[in-house]
């Protein structure tokens, strides 16, 4: 097995290759003026002031390499404007994804004009455009989608009221 296996390396360099390759299809969604990878450490170079070749973009994106290091990565983290974290806490690698495909939907004219059109609805009638939005997707045979904001679900953050005192040895 070589080192560049997914299973062989560590956990923090995993996935760097997947994340990279996320944000570039998020920043450039049309593949056919997507920039090579030059022209993208041209774009970071430019941006950012910090020098990453086009050479290694490439072999981080594909998975060959996977030594990035935490300059590298705060460069690549400002340019596509993410957090650093989003390429070691998978915590924040969901949350920023999720971003991302909100961003993406609203990138179709429909979405977004459905969207501002629902401005200014009463919750019962929201209720009822979600509950046709998911009538739709079923009948089209596409998967539901899961509310991700928790205040939107009725959570709340944990507080002290969480805390349990029953433990042992209280």
């Amino acid at each position: 097995m070589s080192d560049a296996e997914p299973s062989r390396r560590r956990p923090l360099t995993r996935r760097i290759d997947q994340h990279l390759t996320r944000l570039i299809n998020a920043l450039y969604p049309d593949e056919r003026t997507r920039p090579g990878y030059t022209r993208l450490a041209k774009e970071i170079r430019e941006t950012t002031g910090g020098a990453l070749s086009g050479t290694y973009l490439w072999e981080l994106a594909s998975g060959r390499k996977h030594n990035v290091t935490l300059e590298q990565l705060d460069v690549l983290a400002e340019f596509f404007g993410v957090p650093p974290e989003y390429f070691l806490n998978e915590e924040v690698t969901e949350r920023v994804n999720s971003q991302l495909r909100l961003a993406a939907a609203l990138r179709a004219t429909k979405v977004r004009s459905l969207a501002l059109r629902a401005e200014g609805l009463s919750e019962e009638s929201l209720d009822a455009l979600l509950t046709m939005v998911n009538q739709a997707r079923t009948l089209q045979g596409l998967p539901l989608v899961e509310d991700q904001d928790p205040d939107e679900r009725g959570q709340r953050e944990p507080d002290a009221r969480d805390t349990d005192n029953t433990a042992p040895g209280r």
